[in-house]
């Protein structure tokens, strides 16, 4: 049975976990943690200092070596006990992150199913860490390999996704064999945490996982970053944060995963089938309010189909009704926080005086807490920064093209790289466009791409490695080559 929101939110653990142990912060600092829709403080959780940061860090490395040592199997049934838990706990989980991160709990609840997707996935993926053995080609020798977990992980998680990032990083790592020192977002800490709670019941054993809450950041994060025992970095979050932490885990030279930010091109050819674009474009640019690095940015649509692609998307955007995301029948919830709703209007403003035309929206919505309308505007100039900055918000700015290739020219006019999605009947169209088009992602035809059986990241400055599918285990996993004398 569902926990009510005062019995959810009493439930939740409010202190590090480190070593296996829930405790305060070592000089008792606590942060805030407020719901964006009505900015009522929901809690109050530890902030962690440099020297609780180390501590977390001194449990992953004590856990490591008879973690590395656990059988792949009882791996994987901790991660697949963690997805019966979660499952089993899915209107908790999409409360919790609807209160803290403002998501409607529609959405909230297709996040959790997403999120847990990776432990059931990951779950499989640990039975099936593979080697080789080969005769050298001179047949003097043989040829073996296996793979070893990387060893502690350092990983940074955004206020985004506050259950599927966290899970997105910890499934491998729990697969490979890999200890954990994770650092989630100060405005949506209380998920990460409940996950914790609930992983420790799954049977993680002490210093496994550990989780570090704190509005220090920056001094806490460094100084683990830079120490000699931590073996792997993996952080989603923007392009800016991101080359700083490179910039430190090169020092150590670890393992580095960046998952960092994205200026996703949508296009819209002339053949394409617009009920469907229509679709895919409210999938692409509202889902989680806007808030996502996979968010469609810019909408490059070919001019001879521009007006009426543009009228049906406004025509649906303005259907939507922006609220409080535990309220029934709420389609859009708040913004993180005032700073986003600020830069989202901004961005809104200065293309208008730029000469966009607003087809809907085009202000905040009223309320107490961070919300913005629902927002479609047309004529986009393409130099405005809307057409170059990442959004962050439930705008869509619609441009037009003529040809082909200038509809490619134009989406891989970015530093970002992350993914792009392409609507058109032709086949070989699809297949050029997927081709040409500098992104570690394409969607064609669908406004989603995120799948925890599929490799997910991208190239440029969207950062490098992948997370998901095959290729997310070995992201924890290093290479050993072994020779042998017959």
């Amino acid at each position: 049975m569902a926990l009510t929101q005062a019995a959810l939110l009493e439930s939740v653990p409010t202190g590090l976990f480190i070593g296996g142990r829930w405790r305060p912060a070592s000089d008792g600092a606590t942060l805030a943690v407020e719901d964006p829709a009505t900015r009522r403080v929901l809690a109050h959780v530890a902030s962690a200092t440099v020297a609780d940061g180390t501590a977390a860090l001194d449990a992953a490395v004590a856990a490591q070596p008879a973690w590395a040592r656990t059988a792949p199997r009882d791996r994987g049934e901790i991660l697949r006990r963690a997805f019966e838990a979660i499952t089993a706990r899915a209107d908790d989980f999409a409360l919790l992150m609807t209160l803290e991160m403002g998501k409607p709990l529609a959405e909230a609840r297709g996040e959790v199913a997403y999120g847990a997707e990776f432990f059931r996935w990951f779950a499989e993926e640990a039975v099936r860490i593979h080697g080789r053995y080969a005769v050298a080609p001179n047949g003097a020798t043989r040829l073996m390999t296996m793979k070893q977990p990387v060893g502690p992980t350092l990983m940074i998680t955004p206020w985004n996704f506050p259950l599927a990032m966290g899970t997105r990083k910890i499934g491998p790592a729990i697969a490979a064999g890999c200890t954990m020192v994770v650092k989630p977002a100060g405005q949506t800490p209380l998920t990460m945490l409940l996950l914790a709670r609930l992983l420790e019941d799954c049977g993680v054993p002490p210093g496994v996982l550990n989780v570090v809450t704190t509005a220090r950041t920056g001094d806490v994060m460094e100084p683990i970053i830079r120490d000699p025992r931590l073996r792997k970095l993996t952080f989603t979050g923007s392009t800016e944060v991101g080359r700083r932490l490179v910039e430190q885990s090169a020092e150590g030279l670890l393992r580095v995963s960046m998952e960092l930010g994205g200026n996703a091109p949508f296009l819209v050819f002339a053949d394409a089938d617009l009920d469907r674009a229509v679709e895919g474009a409210m999938l692409a640019k509202m889902r989680n309010i806007g808030e996502a690095c996979t968010a469609a940015n810019r909408f490059l649509v070919h001019e001879s189909v521009a007006e009426e692609f543009g009228r049906r998307f406004a025509e649906r955007m303005r259907a939507l009704r922006v609220g409080k995301g535990t309220v029934a029948g709420v389609d859009v919830g708040p913004l993180i926080d005032a700073a986003a709703r600020d830069n989202v209007d901004a961005l809104v403003r200065e293309a208008v005086a730029g000469g966009a035309r607003v087809l809907a929206g085009g202000a905040p919505a009223p309320g107490r807490g961070w919300f913005y309308q629902p927002t479609v505007l047309t004529d986009v100039p393409a130099g405005a920064r809307i057409a170059v900055e990442e959004i962050f918000g439930p705008v869509a700015p619609i441009s037009t093209f003529a040809t082909d290739d200038e509809a490619i020219a134009r989406a891989n006019d970015t530093a970002y790289g992350l993914v792009a999605y392409a609507f058109t009947r032709d086949l070989s169209r699809a297949l050029r466009v997927s081709e040409e088009l500098e992104f570690g992602m394409v969607g064609i035809n669908q406004g989603i791409v995120s799948n925890p059986a599929a490799p997910f990241g991208g190239v440029k400055a969207s950062g490098f490695g992948r997370e998901g599918g095959f290729e997310g285990i070995d992201e924890y996993l290093e290479v050993k080559y072994v020779g042998i004398a017959p």
